[in-house]
């Protein structure tokens, strides 16, 4: 058995976590399936019955971790020599950037996306304030900086940095020069490329059915 089972449908977040495991270079199987066909174990082992959903067989146990942030830098912990956790001295720019895209970016771009409109003078109570200030906050930094934590790539880049891939490519996040830049950078990486591989091979068999 794999130390890992990670549970995902071919065109989703499950990608994120995909591109986790191939830079933490993880003992990993998966199990792939649809949206209308989850196996019949899964909301147990995830009652929100949503994916990506990471189990490391541990000592005997199946810890279940969730949400693709948590599985990015919990990927990072238990693959230490892939020298993707932080220095102390970029410790704090690593988290900052890692909540930042898991709280403020996507609910912003969500609710972008759903054309849901924050009423005027309630953009506090929202979180991530508005979309623009989001991305300002994000170009300002990315503007000065090649990776989340500064100037070296680390676990934080794969979420903070897909949420800029997929956000350019789909149109929910407007192309500047430092998104571009970063989009550049990580999309160049092997394990990046290698990852994407694997899902457009899953991507390909769902739409042809097979």
């Amino acid at each position: 058995m794999a130390e890992f089972t990670f549970y995902t449908v071919a065109m989703s977040r499950g990608q994120i976590a995909r591109w986790a495991l191939h830079e933490a270079g993880a003992d990993y199987e998966d199990v792939v399936f649809d949206w209308d066909s989850r196996p019949d174990n899964f909301k147990q082992i995830n009652p929100m019955n949503k994916v990506p959903t990471l189990v490391h067989h541990l000592d005997g146990q199946d810890l279940v971790v969730t949400e693709s942030a948590a599985i990015c830098h919990y990927l990072a912990e238990t693959n230490p020599d892939a020298g993707l956790l932080p220095t102390v001295e970029e410790k704090a720019s690593y988290f900052r950037w890692l909540f930042f895209a898991a709280g403020p970016l996507e609910q912003a771009t969500v609710a972008a996306a759903m054309g849901w409109e924050v009423p005027e003078g309630r953009s506090g109570l929202a979180g991530f304030g508005s979309l623009q200030l989001t991305l300002d906050t994000a170009d300002e930094w990315l503007s000065a900086n090649d990776y989340a934590a500064g100037d070296r790539f680390t676990m934080a880049d794969c979420y903070f940095g897909s949420q800029f891939i997929w956000g350019l490519r789909f149109g929910s996040i407007p192309e500047r020069p430092s998104f571009k830049s970063y989009v550049d950078r990580l999309t160049a990486r092997e394990k990046c490329k290698e990852a994407v591989a694997v899902d457009q091979v899953l991507i390909d068999a769902a739409k042809s059915g097979s």
